[in-house]
């Protein structure tokens, strides 16, 4: 008799025991999400969990005592003994680590922007240190990109930014609303930690307490990634505010002539039907404090049809589901296990 498994559920069939993983870069903030979700996870080992680079000093993670215990030890690839591996690298690292783990039979899902852009000009403007892309790569847009993922050696796992803006957009985007050639305003609002552990003179808090400020605008490299999966040029303009975790995605759209409220809500309610991390609010608009700390993703809008106009809002925790949660729903489903193992 024939076993049939939903897409969520996934299939476990084929798995006798734990799946060992290793993570690279696991002192960063989203290194140390994913150790502190895969400790939790019923079918992972952690059997390695390292630095960013060889010559890191071996440390423990208070934070994550009696959770988990071990030691964060310098990075060495030769070490791993792993069925599949985190990378929380810089880019650079990632462009040269990932090869070399694939070349060993090892699965990879890689957290930095190295393999998320296809166009061979536009990353090496963006990833200069990704020369080309080895074979087997997905775009780990978990809601979008199911059958890729599922066979990938090597899961791409978007940024922040794109994935807030695009599950706001694509639904919108494959239902055929969206204006051609009308442009799309995406003015997003992160927290600190999207920029990273190291300090800088824009995330020192006495800079950015009781400040917002824009950034990066027209230049930001999640811009090609976000018209890569649309399709079309967008205006992004990204702003810091001081949060710790967060980002708020605002994005103005012109929809199709003759569009109305319940075409808009009825393309959200059919791309998210099944999603276990996409909830709808429609005009009930999301706030950043409504996901943080989970793998959510929120999404909410407004439909002006006398000017036939969209405003998106899409809410979503940078470090989760803009980054390690996102990434172990992505290893959930490389490895056939139900989307939420892990993350609910």
């Amino acid at each position: 008799m024939t076993q049939l498994v939903t897409e969520t559920e996934g299939d476990q069939r084929g798995h006798k025991g734990l799946i060992r993983v290793a993570i690279a870069g696991a002192t960063g903030f989203a290194g140390q999400e994913l150790i502190r979700l895969l400790s939790r996870h019923p079918h992972v080992t952690i059997t390695a969990a390292t630095g960013s680079q060889a010559n890191s000093a071996p440390r423990s993670l208070p934070s994550l005592s009696k959770i988990w215990d071990g030691t964060v030890v310098p990075l060495n690839p030769a070490a791993f003994e792993a069925d599949a591996v985190f990378l929380a690298l810089p880019e650079a690292a990632s462009a040269e680590l990932a090869p070399t783990l694939l070349s060993k039979g090892l699965r990879v899902i890689d957290l930095s922007g190295a393999f998320r852009l296809r166009d061979d000009a536009k990353r090496s403007k963006f990833y200069p240190a990704t020369a080309s892309m080895p074979a087997g790569v997905a775009y780990g847009l978990t809601e979008f990109e199911l059958d890729a993922i599922r066979s990938a050696r090597l899961l791409s796992n978007p940024g922040c930014y794109p994935t807030a803006s695009l599950l706001a957009l694509l639904p919108l985007q494959r239902a055929g609303l969206l204006k051609p050639g009308a442009d799309i305003i995406i003015d997003a609002k992160s927290g600190i930690s999207g920029a990273g552990k190291a300090a800088t003179d824009r995330t020192h808090f006495s800079e950015n307490h009781g400040s917002v400020a824009a950034y990066n605008p027209f230049g930001h490299r999640h811009t090609p990634e976000m018209e890569q999966a649309l399709g079309q040029s967008v205006t992004f303009v990204p702003h810091l505010v001081p949060l710790d975790r967060g980002i708020l995605s605002s994005i103005y759209a012109h929809l199709v002539p003759g569009t109305s409220a319940a075409a808009v809500s009825e393309a959200f309610e059919r791309a998210y039907s099944a999603a276990p991390f996409v909830r709808i609010t429609g005009d009930a608009l999301p706030e950043i404090k409504h996901v943080a700390h989970t793998n959510f993703c929120d999404v909410g809008w407004k439909v002006d049809e006398a000017t036939g106009r969209v405003f998106v809002v899409s809410v979503i925790d940078n470090l989760v589901k803009g980054a390690a949660g996102q990434a172990i729903q992505n290893f959930n489903v490389m490895f056939g296990f139900d989307q939420k193992t892990g993350l609910l």
